[in-house]
């Protein structure tokens, strides 16, 4: 054990996101189906699985404001690590909806921000290197596409009810990997918080225009994910049709990255064009979703996962990393995280669980591609505005908006 912290940094970094992307596995697919056995119902289910976006609109702000006054993002994530576990563990042994809903609260503050200091990190490792993002990112796609897949059965055998010491066990070998992370802090701690150049990144139109839309086309597939092991169930599927469908949506972002490091060009006609011909698609998506008749349609249609998510993921990452300055970096993916898990999340639990309910799963799916088509629209008009502007070379992110 020891040993895995000797490795490279920039290695270390890679089997980080292998089970910290493996740790969500076991949330997203089957704490709806742990609501659901502990006696939950489908509004409740709905209001719990927005806890967690809703304590995001404060946790990614915090420590996105403290991975850059500190300029240490790796203690950062070691700290929200260590509460991480403790809390998990204190919700995962109740069943009344009052005190799991107070619990989450307070996991989920050490939990939200995991995924946009760690974008922040990896995009401070590789500057200057011949690495791409995608390279270290496709490692967390291996490791909840893999740990979906391994998971189910292993659920499926000893039960739902003990999803939380499952979990528990992943994030301990997470936080130990985490202190073999690169370190940012190589320049000195910073003494106070660069204010005018955030101010002038929340004053853009076209970075805040860029996070409205990431909000509408994130929310149903927000809704999907919350539901759909729900969804599939109810057409009389169990956890492992359920870590299937995860898997195939979650492996065939790995040569998505790849391709994506390879071939887009990091300029804003190239990336806005391709967010809206992948919102298109999640519109079809949804469609799809919404006609299905059995869990194994269903699992099919998650094929289209790796392309929408991952290419939407992807490059709203690195349009984020190109709009905002390099000094408030982290802060800014965080409130990209906020928007686009955050806001997205709180909609998509509370309307999702409501239409769940009320109007059903179709219903739902067709609303889904509503949004999807109005999201497509946003993007067509900034990718038009772009199309007839001489096209520059890529610059350096945090030079553009």
């Amino acid at each position: 054990m020891w040993r895995l912290t000797r490795l490279d940094p920039l290695t270390q970094l890679k089997y980080f996101n292998f089970f910290m992307y493996g740790s969500w596995s076991m949330l997203n697919p089957y704490l709806p189906l742990y609501f659901q056995n502990a006696g939950f119902q489908s509004m409740q289910i709905g209001i719990l699985m927005s806890v967690g976006p809703l304590i995001s609109l404060i946790a990614n702000p915090f420590w996105g404001y403290w991975s850059d006054r500190t300029q240490n993002p790796r203690l950062i994530l070691i700290i929200m690590l260590i509460c991480n576990i403790a809390t998990s563990q204190m919700y995962f042994q109740s069943n009344h909806f009052a005190t799991v809903f107070s619990l989450m609260l307070l996991f989920y503050f050490f939990q939200t921000a995991l995924n946009p200091i760690s974008n922040g990190l990896t995009l401070y490792a590789i500057e200057r290197t011949p690495y791409s993002f995608g390279t270290f990112r496709l490692w967390g796609s291996v490791g909840f596409a893999v740990m979906a897949l391994v998971s189910s059965p292993v659920i499926a055998f000893f039960g739902i009810e003990n999803l939380g010491f499952l979990y528990g066990s992943f994030v301990i070998l997470t936080l130990f990997l985490s202190f073999g992370l690169p370190n940012q802090a190589k320049q000195g701690k910073r003494t106070s918080f660069p204010r005018d150049e955030f101010n002038k990144l929340m004053t853009s139109g076209l970075f805040v225009f860029f996070l409205v839309l990431s909000i509408i086309i994130n929310t149903p597939n927000r809704m999907n994910s919350i539901f759909i092991s729900v969804y599939i169930s109810g057409m009389g599927g169990n956890e492992v049709m359920v870590g299937w469908s995860w898997f195939i949506a979650a492996a065939l972002e790995v040569p998505l990255f790849l391709i994506l490091d390879k071939y887009l060009k990091l300029t804003e006609r190239a990336m806005f064009g391709l967010m809206a011909a992948v919102c298109a698609l999640y519109t079809v998506r949804w469609i799809l979703m919404g006609m299905a008749i059995s869990p194994y349609h269903v699992i099919f249609i998650q094929l289209l996962h790796g392309f929408t998510f991952g290419i939407t993921f992807y490059t709203g990452t690195q349009i984020c990393n190109f709009l905002v300055p390099r000094s408030v970096r982290n802060t800014g993916q965080a409130i990209y995280g906020l928007c686009w898990m955050g806001v997205s999340g709180i909609v998509s639990g509370l309307l999702g669980g409501w239409m769940y309910d009320q109007l059903g799963a179709e219903r739902m799916y067709v609303i889904s591609a509503i949004m999807a088509a109005i999201g497509t629209t946003g993007f067509f008009m900034i990718w038009r505005h772009f199309r007839n502007k001489p096209q520059e070379p890529e610059a350096e992110p945090g030079t553009s908006g």
